[in-house]
């Protein structure tokens, strides 16, 4: 990320690679982003807070007064109830949390990292269990995770293929071709990647489809309004699992088999698809920081180009270079072609670039140098090139050619 030239600047960030200054431009827009959410939501969510605070302590102060009860004891006994409802006591009556159905579906919200929080382990043993199974168990779920977003690339590439070979098989009028059997079936799909923003929509178009459906479900059974069924749903999905909402925590359901087997359907592919999202908009997020970080090396390359080379008349920039960019679902990398390395339309090259890019030769370029120091008389009325330059190089040229043609007028 250092300038050329010896420039140290690039912005507060000359000291430092690219894979360095990715991570810090990274963090201070996360840290931005926080602080805004933090403010929006402080200033959503506050009012309410308060609002409910003090109705409720209005309540407890009539509570106890009409029931002529200690404050103080009133709140001991409601703290004694919080400690309880972390270990899954609630008021109204509810299925138990951990028989096999409960345990079953705790350990779903552990290898997934959901997380709900209204079961937790509350032995000494659970807890020490759950360290060990919970590491293992999240690792190969996100594993799993990954693997269905490469099963996934790899159907739309095949459907993308396929419905091509119909397209080209029609407009040339040849019948269908028999499919042959070969081992070289994911190789064959190499050049049928579809692009990172194709992925995108695609799974956004389903996370949208199987919460709504999910919403549809959760809505009449767990008596929640849509807009909280849909709010559910990317929690869970997600994996923030806040807790507040919590699907078949009931004792009794109609259906109630059926209803869990179509909740633990929806959450796995709901999970599936939101986490495949999370890692299709990680790479956007990161052409979008490779981006920034162009536009901030491009300017602070010509703010230094114009400290730095400002004297000199006679210096070599780049033409209008085209630079190809193709930004693929397997790597979140930019190809850049028609360039010698990977350089920047705006960025001052040396000599040495200049020559190598134009297939120069340095001791050509060095013989015309000598022989304009000289002084060596240009013919007039011919035009000697080599290899795209004529009459010697820079100011100094300019001036024995006009010296040359003054002292043959005469």
């Amino acid at each position: 990320m250092a300038c050329r030239g010896g420039c140290g600047c690039c912005c507060g960030f000359g000291h430092l690679n690219e894979d360095n200054c990715r991570f810090l431009l990274l963090a201070m827009l996360i840290i931005l982003y926080m602080l805004c959410g933090a403010a929006v939501f402080s200033a959503i969510e506050q009012p309410k807070e308060r609002e409910v605070k003090e109705r409720w302590l209005h309540k407890l102060d009539n509570f106890s007064k009409k029931h002529n009860l200690n404050i103080t004891d009133l709140r001991n006994f409601l703290r004694d109830f919080e400690e309880a409802h972390v270990a899954g006591i609630r008021v109204d009556n509810i299925r138990p949390r951990w028989d096999f159905t409960g345990a079953l579906y705790f350990v779903g919200t552990v290898v997934s990292t959901i997380g709900f929080g209204m079961t937790t382990p509350a032995t000494i043993a659970g807890k020490i269990f759950l360290i060990f199974y919970g590491l293992i168990g999240c690792a190969a779920t996100i594993l799993f995770f990954n693997l269905y977003l490469e099963r996934l690339i790899t159907i739309i590439a095949y459907v993308m293929k396929t419905f091509h070979e119909r397209q080209m098989r029609r407009k040339d009028g040849h019948p269908p071709e028999k499919r042959r059997s070969s081992g070289n079936s994911v190789d064959s799909l190499a050049g049928w990647k579809p692009s990172v923003y194709y992925v995108m929509l695609i799974l956004c178009l389903a996370s949208i489809i199987i919460s709504c459906c999910a919403s549809a479900m959760y809505s009449p059974i767990e008596e929640w309004g849509y807009l909280d069924s849909l709010y559910f749903c990317f929690v869970a999905f997600s994996t923030i699992g806040f807790g507040d909402m919590v699907s078949s925590q009931k004792a009794k359901y109609e259906n109630q088999e059926l209803y869990r087997f179509g909740n633990f359907i929806f959450i796995l592919m709901g999970v599936c698809c939101i986490y495949s999202l999370f890692n299709v908009i990680s790479i956007v997020i990161k052409q979008c920081i490779n981006w920034i970080l162009r536009k901030l090396e491009c300017r602070c390359c010509q703010r230094c180009q114009r400290k730095l080379f400002r004297p000199k008349r006679n210096t070599v920039m780049p033409g209008n270079v085209r630079i190809r960019r193709n930004i693929s679902i397997e790597t979140d990398g930019v190809y850049e072609s028609e360039t010698d390395g990977r350089r920047m339309s705006g960025e001052m090259i040396s000599m040495k670039d200049f020559l190598a890019a134009n297939k120069v030769s340095l001791a050509i370029m060095q013989k015309q140098l000598s022989e304009t120091a000289n002084g060596c008389p240009r013919q007039i009325g011919t035009s000697s090139r080599h290899n795209g330059f004529s009459g010697g190089v820079g100011a100094l040229a300019i001036m024995n050619n006009r010296l040359a043609e003054t002292s043959v007028d005469r």
